[in-house]
């Protein structure tokens, strides 16, 4: 793989967002929407989306709001008119722009629906202004705008090239032949300066760390591992680290405060989970700044050919089985774990954490990332001690490329009627 390709395909995959990728995807949609219609204030803001971006964006907080869910999300991103700043969009939101999204819901001039019948990720935004209409598509990834219709006029019209046909950046872990082995020598040959820019989304998410710690946000979960690590109740060791760093982020951003975070493959938790378990073990180790960037980047990469195998949202929650395998792979490689350790350390996560589920992002996903978090490190300790799960447990097989494979069959088709069931249950509370 050549370690150019690998740079492009990084800065396409790791973004910074502000608040959750489905809010996010859902304002972005209606910034883009509303940008080019002449009135300032929609009449009517017609959101539909697939089942999984209604799971994840229901019960989580907007940043700078104190408000949840795709609703505001719609109103605030008709208001901002900013698609250029895409998952950024709910950035720097003004009382004023608050008010106007709040009356806007109140007057029920925005409706959400779900689309059953869409299976992949899909957002679709249609914004009424007197006599105009415009409507944005977003499929495949939370900020992939394939078509935007004004009136009876496509500006844009990318349809025929989604729906997994277009090339894009994966293209290059899709290739025949990639293999984990392939990535980690491609991150270990390539100049480490063309890395440094992965150092903003390690300063970023530690930042939301600080945050939910310090203020005590959403459920207090990295707070109070810290204070127990502090007492002496934990010990203060590389897993309470871990967990404390990456519990204290979700913390944030759950619960809606205003901070950006760095996303891996299109979700924002993906990269707290993908970048914090590696930074607390770089820092419990006192490991120098080049192991700690190639570390996240080898995190990221298999972070995202995992995802390319159980797809972008699914039942299975993605931080444990994707960004924790990446997590998990880039602290053995730290710790001097060779190739086959590396793969240990993916087997025994995998083994241990495949069948968490995803019921949607809210403030409790703090204590799944903090599950996620410890798993990743006690797997690469474990792995770089030679223990392994075996070939012949459960999905696992000899090769970690045929075991995401079939990691990628326990998501889909496996888990779909799982998901339906989540969904049911989600929209039957009475809450």
């Amino acid at each position: 793989m050549d370690y150019q390709d690998m740079i492009e395909l990084l800065k396409s995959e790791v973004l910074p967002t502000m608040g959750c990728t489905e809010p996010g995807a859902v304002a972005l949609a209606a910034a883009s929407a509303t940008a080019v219609l002449p009135a300032s204030l929609p009449d009517r803001i017609d959101v539909t989306v697939n089942a999984n971006v209604y799971k994840n964006g229901v019960a989580v907080g907007i940043p700078g709001t104190g408000e949840t869910g795709l609703y505001i999300a719609a109103a605030l991103g008709a208001l901002k008119k900013t698609p250029e700043k895409q998952l950024a969009v709910l950035t720097d939101i003004s009382p004023e722009e608050l008010s106007r999204a709040r009356d806007l819901v109140a007057a029920k001039k925005v409706l959400v629906s779900v689309d059953d019948m869409k299976k992949e990720l899909w957002v679709q935004v249609r914004v009424t202004c007197g006599e105009d209409w415009c409507e944005a598509l977003i499929r495949e990834k939370h900020h992939n705008i394939v078509s935007l219709q004004k009136n009876d006029e496509f500006l844009l019209d990318h349809r025929e090239r989604s729906s997994g046909q277009q090339s894009d950046h994966r293209d290059v872990l899709r290739a025949e032949g990639m293999t984990i082995a392939k990535i980690v020598q491609a991150v270990e040959s390539t100049p480490v300066a063309a890395l440094e820019f992965l150092m903003a989304g390690v300063d970023m998410n530690l930042a939301a760390s600080e945050a939910g710690i310090t203020k005590e946000l959403g459920m207090g979960i990295g707070a109070m591992y810290e204070r127990l690590t502090t007492r002496g109740i934990l010990a203060s060791d590389i897993i309470s680290y871990a967990k404390t760093l990456t519990a204290g982020a979700a913390d944030a951003r759950m619960s809606g405060e205003d901070v950006p975070v760095m996303s891996s493959a299109g979700s924002g938790n993906h990269g707290l989970t993908a970048i914090l378990p590696v930074v607390a073990v770089a820092r419990k180790m006192d490991l120098p700044r080049e192991s700690l960037l190639r570390a996240v980047a080898i995190s990221h990469l298999i972070n995202i050919y995992v995802k390319i195998h159980t797809g972008n949202l699914s039942a299975l929650c993605g931080c444990a089985v994707a960004a924790a395998t990446g997590a998990t792979a880039a602290i053995s490689w730290m710790m001097g774990g060779r190739q086959w350790s590396i793969e240990a350390a993916m087997k025994n996560l995998i083994g241990n954490l495949t069948g968490m589920i995803c019921d949607g992002g809210k403030v409790g996903c703090a204590l799944k990332l903090a599950t996620a978090a410890a798993t990743a490190v006690e797997s690469a300790l474990m792995a770089n001690r030679e223990i392994v799960v075996p070939s012949t447990n459960g999905i696992i097989v000899d090769s970690i490329e045929g075991t995401i494979k079939n990691l990628g069959q326990i998501s889909n088709p496996g888990m779909l009627v799982t998901d339906e069931v989540i969904m049911k249950v989600i929209l039957s509370k009475d809450v």
